[in-house]
């Protein structure tokens, strides 16, 4: 099945997805694409609100900003906006490529490990494959979640919209792990 008919099954019916997914055999490959395009995915979810925060006044970021623009000995940015915005991307960049796919990849392991402490049977691979595929299947609500922060502002709203966002991925995972670590199921 295509990865898109799946990710809403998935909200659904997580055991079954995943079962599907590993019957085809668990394969490292496919689990680092899941893992790179949810990187990616969640990366643009959060633009919107980078946006709006280079956009709000912030006396001490924009400080922070010139205090270095003239440790450096470069220019002050013209527009603080841009420079704000640069700051923000660059490290929202940083974060979601780079150190988002290393955490996951020890929580992956750090989650097997329990799971074969609580008697699981299966491997490190099919954990990956489990949380990282888990992660794929929210990008639609972090990307819901990064409008609603971009366009909304926080609020009630955003604390809904992150809320089932995090419940979805934790429902999911758990019931995707638990596929991963039980072989037979």
């Amino acid at each position: 099945m295509s990865v898109t008919r799946d990710i809403p099954r998935a909200w659904a019916r997580p055991r079954r997805v995943m079962a599907e997914r590993l019957s085809h055999g668990p394969d490292d490959k496919v689990a680092f694409v899941y893992l790179a395009a949810a990187s990616l995915l969640g990366f643009v979810a959060q633009l919107p609100g980078l946006v709006q925060r280079a956009r709000t006044p912030d006396p001490v970021f924009e400080g922070l900003i010139v205090s270095e623009s003239a440790r450096v000995g470069t220019e002050v940015p013209a527009n603080i906006v841009d420079a704000k915005f640069e700051a923000l991307f660059s490290g929202a960049l940083m974060a979601w490529i780079f150190i988002v796919p290393l955490v996951l990849y020890v929580f992956a392991a750090l989650s097997h490990l329990i799971a074969r402490a609580m008697g699981g049977r299966g491997s490190g691979l099919r954990a990956r494959v489990a949380l990282f595929w888990s992660f794929l299947c929210v990008t639609p609500a972090l990307l819901l979640l990064g409008l609603t922060t971009g366009f909304v502002g926080p609020g009630p709203a955003q604390a809904l919209v992150g809320v089932i966002t995090l419940c979805a991925f934790i429902w999911i995972w758990l019931n995707s792990l638990y596929v991963a670590e039980t072989p037979h199921v």
